[in-house]
Formats: C-alpha cells, structure tokens, sequence
C-alpha cells in the first residue's frame, strides 16, 4: 500500500546537499525515461544521462533551488527562476525520488511554491514530449495548460548544443506549459 506524504516542505539547498541533489535528480529522470523506453533509450544528454550535470549545475548558479522534504527526509528537489518584476516564474526543474513516486509529494511541493511566490501571476515550464508521465504531472496535477508545441520544423528551432548534427531531431520536440494564477 502506497502511503501519502503528510507533512510536504521546501528547504533552500544547503551547500553539502549538491552532489546529491545533481545525482539524484539525474537518476529520477534516468528512471523516468527507462519507464518509457526501457533500456535501449537513446534521449540522453551529452554525459550519458536524461539531464546532464551541465544543466543541473546551471540551474544551482542561476535559480533558487529547493529540497523537497517529506516527515523531514529529503525526497526530491525544484529550481524555478522568478522576476517579480514582471510576475512571471518558470518551473526549471522538480524531481521526486522513484521510491517516493505516487504519494502526492511533487503537487504538495508545487503547492508549497506558489505559497511561496504570491507575487507570480503566471508560471511556465517545459518537458520533452516523450515525458508522458511529466505532461500527465503538470496538465493533470498542476492545473498547467500546454501553450506551444516545439518540433525541429518550428520556425525558431534551435538544436541542443550537445545533439548529434545527423540531421535527424525528431526527438527534440517539447511542450511550453503555463499556469495563470490570477
């Protein structure tokens, strides 16, 4: 029997926390790219993992970055970037541990964010659109809408800086998601 999460909390990153923090992230999107594809997935960023250390480690420079507790164990992480100026936020990223999935522990700390960023009227996140579990997550969960759909053929289509140049980024197709608050 999968048990809920009772008590939800975000925690700033602490210091000695990000080696973890960037391991465990890339083993919860390693899972949920191996739950789709099984072994032979080949939507790998440059060092081998579904989110490269590069991308994790960009979003620890630049964004405000939170472990996710649940009864006071660490559980998962988030980074969203805000400007409160224009009352805009954008989710980076959110991960939950794979042991902890199901138990309403990400939709409790998406709640937590918006407790904490009363001044956001709209908040915007992407996903590959492979990542049927995430699109399910944000749609389903989060009251996020999908606002734009990204395919190599859209008109301002930029590759990866680390994707194969084949000619062949038919796997680089994403969905814009927003969430209005107000």
């Amino acid at each position: 029997m999968i048990m809920q999460a009772r008590n939800v909390t975000l925690t700033p990153l602490k210091a000695e926390d990000r080696e973890s923090f960037i391991l465990e992230n890339q083993r919860a999107f390693k899972y949920g790219a191996l739950e789709e594809f099984g072994k032979r997935d080949e939507h790998f960023e440059g060092d081998g993992e579904i989110i490269s250390r590069e991308t994790i480690e960009k979003c620890l420079a630049e964004d405000e970055v939170y472990s996710i507790r649940a009864d006071g164990e660490i559980v998962g992480g988030l980074a969203v970037k805000v400007d409160s100026e224009k009352r805009r936020g954008e989710l980076e990223l959110i991960f939950v541990f794979p042991e902890a999935h199901s138990r309403g522990i990400g939709q409790a700390a998406w709640k937590e964010v918006e407790k904490f960023y009363p001044q956001i009227d709209v908040w915007e996140t992407f996903t590959p659109c492979f990542e049927k579990r995430n699109v399910h997550f944000y749609v389903n969960k989060l009251g996020f809408h999908i606002v734009e759909f990204f395919t190599w053929k859209f008109h301002s289509f930029q590759p990866p800086a680390d994707a194969e140049n084949d000619g062949n980024y038919d796997d680089w197709e994403m969905f814009r998601f927003e969430k209005i608050i107000r």
